[in-house]
């Protein structure tokens, strides 16, 4: 006699991996560091500065002038949550970085409102991160990041920074609101690199 019942086939997995750890929610869960800034597009600005002071900036007239793709991607929330076939518009870093002369390693990602965020410049580059503003077809509402956001799909979601207004770039790692307050420097959800030392 089998020590399986007839008809039992176990739990059911989802068609689609999710990182360890991470359950699957179909709503967008709203989580901050701070109150939600309202940025009007015609005050918005975002502005590259290189590691010698030389700063690139585009207003939003500039940004929505640029080549736009549009991105489905999954994202991972440090919390546990994971989203997945989420569709964008923006713009590509490679774009806005095509003309920045740096040989930096390193980003601090700024935010109206006052938040930062640490990347390797590397995991800004070939088709991996976006300045978007546009969700599901329509424009980033701001408790989302809107107007615009960074969007860093393949690391955890706090890298990708709401309301962005700038990268830094630098040779050395300046590390983020959150990396300060003991989360881990780099954030890879497939590693559950979560907390300092994960």
């Amino acid at each position: 006699m089998g020590i399986v019942s007839p008809g039992f086939t176990g739990r059911r997995r989802s068609a689609e991996e999710l990182p360890p750890g991470q359950y699957l929610t179909h709503d967008f869960p709203v989580l901050s560091a701070g109150p939600t800034p309202q940025v009007r597009t015609e005050h918005w600005e975002f502005t590259v500065t290189t590691e010698s002071g030389a700063k690139h900036k585009w207003d939003w007239a500039a940004l929505m002038a640029l080549p736009s793709e549009e991105v489905t991607k999954d994202i991972h929330c440090v919390t546990r949550w994971s989203k997945l076939q989420t569709e964008w518009q923006g713009v590509s870093l490679d774009t806005l970085l095509a003309d920045v002369e740096t040989g930096a390693d390193f980003a601090l990602v700024s935010s109206y409102g006052g938040y930062t965020t640490n990347l390797p410049l590397d995991d800004l580059l070939d088709g991996q991160a976006w300045i978007a503003y546009e969700y599901e077809g329509e424009p980033i509402h701001s408790e989302h990041g809107g107007p615009a956001r960074l969007l860093v799909p393949h690391l955890y979601f706090w890298k990708s920074a709401k309301w962005v207004r700038g990268l830094t770039l630098s040779d050395t790692e300046d590390f983020g609101f959150w990396e300060t307050a003991g989360y881990h420097e780099y954030g890879d959800p497939w590693k559950e690199q979560r907390y300092a030392g994960d």
